[in-house]
């Protein structure tokens, strides 16, 4: 099952309280304080495991927590620091601060680690207060609370190439014919119903990860259905790809549309280089595709994922693209 959004609880360990102690030994009657300090309390730490595609395993637990500190003792011992807790999470996972509505990190890279909360520091034993004026001091300090925080997590996509489309545009098609990804395919609106990633060849030695997220219809800019859980998938990618069926009765239109609820939703999408393709190009006759077309500007792109018709010029334009971003 695919889980892009979950809000948890996090909680450091609080350090371990300072030791009041002094020192006895035969002969000494008057040792002085040896009271230790006690251990620092566990971090709430996060790390992006590229394994790993869901924030499933985080529906079911809300609450993370990490060990206390031990407290100090006799013979200016330090107790031992509590275990820190290290959430594994997906590679483009963004957390956010609930409270402050502040991005804390966004682990856009493996292996990328960063502490979340910070376990809070030992108490001072009684040896830490020992003075000139003070050679037997009776008192320590109590450990410090960890950080305590209310989080989002929020899972994007990372993908060189994002379709975007009507509900039945062809955008499964797309990528289950041109990468080794196997979305549902059926010839019926919704049929994708989470985002689908796949590797997609370009030529010998080169590829992109192309996204296929579901279907888009009018108002998901503003929310509806689940319109806002499906745009923040093509937040990170490179290049968007307006799929358009040609059977579409106006194709214009449609594209005008798809432009709309991306700006309702992040008006900086509009800004991202884009291509368009037109699909199905199959399911008419050669004479009337010609027809067609003529009413369409010459950077459309005709393909039929089913047929291969068109994917070659369709590869070419994507490769282009991208190379112009890296350059």
């Amino acid at each position: 099952m695919f889980l892009d959004y979950v809000e948890i609880e996090i909680e450091a360990g609080a350090g371990g309280h300072g030791c009041v102690s002094f020192h006895t030994e035969k002969f000494v009657p008057k040792g002085g304080p040896d009271g230790g300090d006690g251990g620092r309390g566990g971090d709430i730490r996060v790390i992006g495991d590229h394994h790993l595609t869901t924030l499933l395993d985080y529906r079911y637990k809300r609450k993370y927590k990490a060990t206390v500190g031990q407290p100090g003792s006799g013979g200016l011992k330090t107790g031992k620091s509590g275990d820190h807790t290290v959430l594994r999470l997906p590679v483009g996972t963004v957390i956010k601060d609930l409270e402050t509505e502040q991005i804390i990190v966004d682990l856009d890279e493996p292996d990328k680690e960063v502490i979340l909360a910070r376990g809070g520091k030992g108490g001072h034993g009684n040896a830490y207060y020992k003075s000139p004026t003070n050679q037997a001091p009776r008192k320590a300090q109590d450990g410090r609370p960890g950080d305590k925080l209310k989080i989002s997590l929020e899972l994007k996509l990372l993908a060189d190439v994002g379709l975007v489309g009507l509900p039945n545009a062809g955008k499964s098609t797309i990528l289950a014919s041109l990468s080794a990804a196997q979305p549902k395919i059926a010839d019926y609106p919704f049929t994708t119903l989470r985002p689908k990633l796949g590797i997609v060849k370009l030529r010998e030695f080169k590829s992109c990860v192309m996204a296929d997220i579901p279907g888009l219809i009018e108002g998901s800019g503003e929310g509806k259905g689940l319109g806002h859980q499906f745009l923040r998938h093509i937040q990170r990618t490179g290049l968007l790809v307006y799929v358009v069926d040609i059977n579409e009765l106006e194709i214009e239109k449609t594209v005008e549309t798809l432009k709309e609820e991306l700006k309702k939703f992040d008006p900086s999408l509009l800004n991202r280089p884009s291509l368009i393709a037109i699909t199905k190009i199959d399911t008419l006759s050669e004479s009337d595709l010609k027809e067609v077309s003529q009413d369409f500007p010459d950077d459309y792109i005709y393909i039929s994922a089913v047929a291969r018709q068109g994917t070659k010029r369709f590869l070419q334009k994507i490769e282009q693209e991208l190379d112009r971003q890296r350059a």
